[in-house]
């Protein structure tokens, strides 16, 4: 996934309604004939759609200001005005939708194929055959249509999956997303190799799952050090987390601790969520003889030991997450 935009901002108009006619029957052998002016058409609304294919919100970065059709206004013979078209903002799940002046949260997208009408567009303004009446039989006024409504809104992404891989810098999240799913994320041998979240599938025999590798922690990343708060909230909606520790760290018996001290001190619901343990880069030379002394120190944690370099721990990796989804789909 390259060009990850997880925040924006829009401007977005509804219609406005179209203007009543003014209009008087004007046809042969009916030399008095009545007003006969049509009313105006509806002003579109704004419409957010959730949309599967859409990972990011880069195509509203491209393009700031929607807005939707003016209805258009009546004609004579009672002719009613063209209801203006709506303007549809398509938006991947996860989509928060805020008022930018106050800050509000006024929806949030989470439902693929989920609509939200967020503004209405204007009534049409009747037209004058409305105002006939005894004492007034060739009224010369229509009414004009609603206004249209403008707001800015601030859009934010917080991305869905169902389970997310955290840990420390070069852990080796990456290599374990593009062993286990269908992405192609960026791996190299050094820290902060992930600078955005990276959308992988995997295939858990009886059905799918989403599985997002978070760009790396660091200590104060809850107070929004390093990337902080911008990515820890994209691992806020997972139900399961994978805690990543390098094995051949020289603080992998620490690792833990300071992980879930980042998540707790973030969101403690967030630190609540089930979780896995994996230690990483078992081929490597000390890693075996230090996952033990890490199973020792987490005796209450399910720790699984993995190189996705020699597939070593891949298969129980793999039916343990799939055992944890499953469960929390069955919740």
């Amino acid at each position: 996934m390259t060009g990850f935009a997880d925040e924006t901002y829009i401007d977005v108009s509804s219609g406005k309604g179209g203007d009543g006619c003014v209009s008087f029957r004007r046809e042969k052998y009916v030399p008095r004939g009545g007003p006969d002016g049509g009313d105006g058409g509806r002003g579109g609304d704004v419409i957010f759609v959730v949309r599967e294919n859409l990972k990011t919100l880069m195509h509203l970065r491209n393009r700031r200001v929607y807005r939707a059709e003016n209805g258009r206004p009546g004609m004579g013979r009672r002719k009613h005005g063209r209801n203006g078209n709506d303007a549809v903002i398509e938006v991947p799940p996860g989509t928060l939708i805020k008022n930018a002046e106050t800050g509000e949260i006024l929806k949030d997208l989470t439902e693929l194929d989920e609509s939200w009408a967020a503004l209405k567009g204007g009534d049409g303004g009747n037209g004058n055959w409305h105002y006939k009446s005894s004492v007034k039989q060739t009224p010369r006024y229509a009414q004009p249509g609603a206004p249209a409504v403008e707001v800015r809104y601030h859009i934010e992404l917080n991305v869905i999956a169902d389970a997310g891989l955290v840990g420390f810098p070069n852990a080796g999240k990456s290599s374990l997303l593009k062993k286990i799913t269908n992405a192609d994320p960026k791996i190299g041998a050094y820290a902060f190799t992930t600078k955005i979240p990276n959308l992988g599938v995997m295939n858990l025999g009886y059905g799918h799952a989403v599985i997002a590798d978070i760009p790396g922690i660091i200590e104060g990343a809850s107070q929004g050090a390093g990337l902080g708060i911008k990515f820890l909230k994209h691992i806020s909606r997972t139900s399961v987390l994978v805690f990543m520790i390098d094995l051949v760290d020289e603080n992998y018996l620490d690792a833990f601790d300071l992980l879930l001290d980042e998540l707790e001190e973030f969101s403690p619901v967030l630190a609540g969520k089930k979780r896995i343990v994996i230690g990483t880069k078992l081929d490597l030379e000390g890693a075996e003889d230090n996952l033990k002394e890490l199973k020792a120190k987490l005796s209450g944690e399910d720790i699984i030991g993995i190189s996705t370099f020699s597939h070593v721990g891949m298969d129980e990796f793999n039916k343990k997450i799939a055992g944890l989804i499953n469960r929390k789909n069955a919740d």
